[in-house]
Formats: C-alpha cells, structure tokens, sequence
C-alpha cells in the first residue's frame, strides 16, 4: 500500500464523505487504478489512456471503465456527458500539441458542481538540471508544449468553473521525507530518479476548480 496520498488527492479529500463517486482519470498508466483504489476504494474509476502504460491485470479489474484512445483526435462521445464527479489529468497535457482544446472537449464530462485537477511541468521546469527520469522539462523528449497555472486557470474560467486553487506543486510530506526518499530510491534502483526532487524544486504547476 502506498504510504503518502498523492498531491492530487488532497484537495479532494473533505468532498469524499465515504459515499460512491465517479472518477475519470486522464491518463490511467503506472498503476493508477489499484493505487487511486487503495485510498478511496468506493469510486467508480473510469480510465483514458493511449495504450497499456504499466499496468497490470489487477489495474484493469479495478477499472469500472476504460477508454482507450488518441486524446489529440477529440472524440470523447463515448464517454458520458454530466458523469464525473471528479476529473484528473495529471501530467498529460505537456504531452499532447492540443492540450488546451483536449482539455475543453473533456470538460462536459463532469458533472455541475464537480471538480477537476490538472498537473503538468511548469516555466521553471526549463530551468532545472537535467536528471534521470526527468527534472528539466526536455529531458523528457515526449514533452511537446509548456502550459503554465494561469493559461489552465484561463480555459478553465472562461468555461464556467472557479478556480479554487493553483500554483507551484509543493507537497510537504513528501519534502520532508525527502532524505528517506532518496536512500529508499537509490536502494531500489541504484540512482536517483530526478521526480524525487520535483517538489522540492518546484517542477510541477497545478489548477484545482469546481464546475459551477
């Protein structure tokens, strides 16, 4: 069982009274199926992703549904309308040329009065060194488009939410744990994966708002 509750979840938390919720994760890879179950194992998990990006047999099951897709093509009719009572994308839109309008088409999806985060590398991530597993935006040769808070808080707001947080991503937990992460990753694989660092150096940005 993970031990820290992702970032991405913290602003969810005082919304999820223990009561089913569905949940549409953009971007379903490494394991986020069994992982987002582990800490809230009421949602109904849908899924959207290109192909199988490390997951298992276990990730598939815990899926009420799965979309397998091109999010650059924008054709989301199979995927419900006014459904979601959360939406996640959490470094996916970095990866895609559209991302702006990938967001836009996947808006009617939630529900009125649900929520959506997105998370993505920040301007300051151009600015870090470059590092396994990637700390420096282009270290990562997918990485296609820089999005900053306020240009997501944008295409957000003019489609009717309020934004309720947004900025740099410093998950404090996870900094100061972040000498135990290091012996803990270099034990395992022998080096330090630069994603280690990203909280404590700023590398991600991140919008949390609510669909009025």
């Amino acid at each position: 069982m993970s031990f820290l509750k992702p970032h991405k979840f913290k602003y969810f938390d005082k919304n999820l009274t223990g009561k089913p919720f569905n949940l549409l994760d953009v971007g379903a890879g490494s394991n986020s199926p069994t992982k987002t179950k582990e800490f809230y194992p009421q949602c109904n998990y849908h899924g959207i992703d290109r192909g199988n990006y490390r997951n298992s047999d276990a990730d598939f099951k815990a899926m009420t549904a799965y979309y397998e897709m091109d999010l650059t093509e924008l054709k989301f009719d199979v995927i419900p309308n006014d459904h979601f009572d959360i939406i996640i994308m959490s470094h996916v839109i970095e990866h895609l040329h559209n991302g702006d309008k990938v967001i836009e088409g996947l808006l009617p999806k939630l529900k009125k009065g649900g929520y959506i985060y997105i998370e993505f590398p920040g301007e300051k991530s151009t600015r870090l060194p470059s590092m396994r597993d990637t700390l420096n935006f282009y270290d990562d040769s997918t990485h296609v488009r820089l999005f900053s808070h306020k240009e997501v808080s944008g295409i957000l707001s003019k489609n009717g939410f309020t934004i309720l947080k947004a900025g740099t991503r410093r998950h404090w937990p996870v900094i100061l744990l972040l000498p135990f992460a290091i012996v803990h990753q270099w034990m395992k694989y022998k080096y330090i994966p630069g994603g280690v660092f990203w909280d404590l150096l700023g590398f991600a940005e991140f919008v949390y708002a609510r669909k009025e």
